[in-house]
């Protein structure tokens, strides 16, 4: 499957939805941020990719289909605070608002518990679980001026249970993510700002692929009651609603998208 096939959704969507908004989607570079931020701008926001490998803007505007004028790329780190209070600051500046921010950067490393360095460990927190707390701290002020707000981040089936391919590190690390969001949305709902988990399960993105062998995917997947690997479109379009106001109710949330992997 090419990138662009696995950003398309066999589906309309009112591209309206999000017209004026502007969206930040860390990780937004591959995988499910990329189409997450291909989702948000099919819907009429203006998307900024936050990556440590972004592509051009002629590049990214292509994916996304969109205007160049509708999207911005910047390479940040999102453990690095300093650097993310800049690039935050620039682009409210620009846009003179901040509507949307989908933390979905994360790294799973496969390493067996006991050959986990502190490194490691404390490098994959950073990722996944520091990075979500120094952007949603740095995103709240411009959507608390507006009002409005929609913070959406990535957590995984790993958070629920366990990784199928991560290690222990990923599997706690995204445990944390789903307590971050229970006390944010706590903290934020009377604000305007909802704040809301998704949980996929096994999706065909590049991450994935390079953890897990084709037959380990088959054989993993004829246990769901949706037999199939998951989508990235897929996941983007749960992200889509949590970022619209269809979800204007609903706050605090952990969705689970993994065809039934896991039954709760």
């Amino acid at each position: 499957m090419t990138v662009a096939e696995g950003l398309r959704a066999p589906m309309s969507a009112d591209d309206r939805e999000l017209a004026g908004r502007v969206a930040i989607v860390t990780g937004g570079a591959s995988g499910m941020g990329l189409a997450t931020a291909h989702a948000l701008a099919r819907r009429g926001a203006t998307v900024a990719v936050f990556d440590l490998a972004v592509p051009d803007r002629a590049e990214l505007a292509s994916l996304l289909a969109v205007p160049a004028d509708r999207v911005r790329c910047v390479k940040v780190d999102v453990t690095d605070g300093e650097h993310l209070a800049r690039a935050f600051t620039a682009l409210v500046e620009e846009q003179a608002r901040l509507d949307v921010l989908v933390n979905a950067a994360g790294i799973a490393p496969p390493t067996a518990f006991d050959d986990i360095t502190e490194d490691e460990w404390s490098r994959v927190f950073a990722v996944n679980v520091d990075g979500a707390f120094l952007c949603s701290q740095r995103a709240l002020p411009a959507m608390r001026a507006g009002g409005w707000g929609r913070i959406v981040n990535f957590s995984s089936t790993a958070g629920k249970t366990i990784s199928t391919a991560g290690g222990a590190h990923y599997t706690a690390a995204k445990h944390a993510v789903l307590g971050l969001t229970r006390h944010l949305a706590k903290a934020c709902g009377p604000d305007g700002i909802t704040v809301n988990a998704v949980c996929p399960g096994l999706i065909d993105t590049p991450m994935a692929r390079g953890l897990l062998s084709d037959e380990v995917l088959e054989r993993a997947t004829r246990t769901f009651p949706v037999s199939r690997v998951g989508q990235a479109w897929e996941v983007a379009e749960l992200v889509a609603f949590l970022a619209s106001d269809r979800a204007a109710y609903i706050t605090g949330a952990a969705v689970d998208i993994n065809g039934g992997d896991l039954i709760v």
